[in-house]
């Protein structure tokens, strides 16, 4: 146990002094707070109808349809970095979260605790294997009756 509180201070200090030398990944994390808010679409919504609004103003031109083009194609193409961040992040923290579960319950098959780092034919394989396991789980019920159970 007292190994456990060791390992997880370590990450803790680890995480804090990333998070003093990674603006980036502060700044992901700040964006993908502030960008998942209701808020933040309504304003996309708000500059998309006073752009449409524009329009009969500046006559339907190429530059009023570049400017949202231009727009949206630079917001687009930084929002791909910042949700592969938060992505990346996210999938790594719920793989250590279950890294643990796996590790903390007994019976389980604690080789599977990597299995992130195994090949599309290991994955595969380890699904089969664990197919049959289900398969055979249901095969061990008792089966139901045909017809429906009266009220």
């Amino acid at each position: 146990m007292f190994e456990m509180g060791a390992l997880l201070l370590k990450i803790r200090v680890k995480e804090t002094t990333m998070n003093k030398t990674s603006l980036f990944s502060r700044f992901a994390r700040l964006m993908s707070r502030m960008l998942g808010h209701p808020l933040a679409f309504g304003i996309a919504a708000l500059i998309i109808v006073v752009w449409l609004i524009c329009g009969p103003i500046f006559h339907f031109s190429d530059t009023w349809q570049l400017f949202i083009n231009t727009g949206t194609t630079i917001i687009t193409f930084l929002m791909v970095f910042l949700i592969q961040n938060t992505q990346n992040r996210d999938s790594e923290a719920m793989q250590v979260k279950l890294d643990e579960l796996i590790r903390a319950l007994k019976q389980a098959d604690n080789t599977i605790l990597d299995s992130e780092n195994l090949t599309e034919q290991e994955l595969k394989q380890l699904q089969e294997h664990y197919s049959q396991l289900a398969q055979h789980a249901l095969s061990r019920l008792p089966h139901k009756n045909a017809t429906p159970p009266t009220r």
